[in-house]
């Protein structure tokens, strides 16, 4: 059907604005990865500034498959208007998604540098919060160390039986053969990381002093650990962490682990916001359980202390109050116990949950609900997604989306 695209579209719409800000960005680490160049052998490829276009705008609109985005490139207007003309495959478009690493976080931190040339985040106050949010995995997919050695030898057998088969019978459907063959090989796979994977759940499991030999992984994704999840169940997950800047609500820093408590994960992001934007917050927001104590005194000290807003956990004697310095308290501790008893530091403290959860709930809006990837690389790179894809919701809202070129 003949059809003029940019009567698909109003003048205003959101499609128009994610491709005006995908082609201010510089993709030339992306372009250079191409293979398929004029003269050479090989399908023309696909412009990446395309694909980007269309994981940010279905970032935006809650899509998180790569068939059902391939399904509204064919039948809505605003998916047809960003392709042009193109064809696109749901393989192209998972590949594309989870394969960008690096490229990602330097398009976030350049998000944040527009807005810091503008004044308009300073990074003075950092909020930081954690969800976590379901594996791509089944709980009945975990396995003790006993199951998971016997697994390993029966798809070692089941690859040496395949592969002798397709020597001995050369006239059969090799097609048909050298699938079954990836997917034992893949089973293998799998299963050989999770056993890789094991002696860390033991020994996290000796640390909380319960019985090693009840530690299990999964063979669908060996990275994946069981969290206990907002509803009080526990299924396996995925911890991610989103900084915001609580002046004008952007996130400023992304991680993803597979730990299932926060404890310890407030000194990586610092670090990590201080490498990427050339700065360290003065003031850092966090629930309670975020940092211990060492990481306060760690934090609060040198030649850049970052003030730490953490409420004091309730002591276990009712003998002395919580903002009360105990005798073993170093001055930082003690500080930061009396900080939080201030009315001006339950103020500051305050700006938390407007920040970093608001943050998160719009994260799942967008359908951060499950990950339909496997892996703590590629987990990460969904979580760069929905993070670049808020930062271009907040540039939208201050009608900032001229980019300067990146420096």
């Amino acid at each position: 059907m003949p059809v003029y695209l940019e009567q698909l579209l109003p003048g205003d719409h959101q499609a128009r604005l994610v491709w005006h800000f995908v082609q201010q960005l510089d993709l030339s680490e992306l372009y250079a990865k191409i293979r398929s160049v004029a003269g050479g052998p090989g399908r023309d490829a696909i412009d990446p500034r395309l694909l980007l276009a269309l994981w940010l705008y279905a970032t935006l609109d809650g899509v998180g498959s790569a068939r059902e985005l391939e399904r509204l490139c064919d039948q809505h207007n605003a998916y047809q208007w960003l392709c042009g003309g193109v064809s696109v495959n749901h393989h192209t478009l998972s590949d594309f998604r989870t394969g960008l690493g690096d490229a990602l976080e330097k398009y976030l931190v350049h998000s944040v540098a527009v807005l810091r040339e503008r004044g308009l985040v300073d990074l003075n106050r950092v909020a930081q919060d954690g969800m976590r949010v379901r594996a791509s995995a089944g709980s009945p997919s975990f396995r003790r160390r006993a199951t998971l050695e016997r697994y390993v030898q029966e798809a070692q057998e089941q690859v040496a039986r395949l592969r002798k088969e397709m020597d001995e019978d050369p006239a059969a459907n090799h097609r048909q053969q050298q699938a079954k063959a990836r997917a034992a090989r893949e089973r293998l796979e799998r299963v050989q990381e999770a056993l890789q994977q094991l002696p860390l759940v033991e020994a996290s499991k000796k640390k909380q002093r319960k019985d090693a030999t009840q530690a299990r992984v999964s063979t669908t994704d060996p990275e994946a650990r069981v969290m206990k999840m907002p509803n009080g169940g526990f299924n396996p997950a995925f911890n991610v962490q989103f900084a915001t800047d609580t002046k004008s609500q952007v996130i400023v820093g992304v991680d993803v682990t597979n730990q299932g408590s926060d404890q310890g994960l407030l000194e990586p992001m610092v670090e990590q916001i201080t490498e990427q934007h050339g700065t360290r917050p003065k003031e850092a927001l966090v629930d309670g359980g975020f940092a211990s104590l060492d990481d306060i005194e760690k934090l609060s000290t040198g030649p850049t202390p970052c003030t730490v807003f953490m409420p004091p956990p309730e002591p276990r004697s009712n003998q002395r109050q919580a903002n009360q310095a105990r005798a073993d308290d170093s001055p930082a501790v003690a500080a930061w116990r009396e900080r939080m008893a201030t009315p001006e530091g339950k103020a500051i403290y305050k700006e938390r949950a407007s920040t970093a959860e608001c943050v998160n709930a719009q994260a799942r809006n967008r359908g951060l609900q499950r990950f339909l990837v496997r892996g703590l690389i590629k987990v990460r790179c969904i979580a760069l997604w929905y993070a670049l894809a808020h930062n271009f919701s907040r540039l939208s809202a201050l009608r900032i989306l001229t980019l300067p070129p990146p420096k």
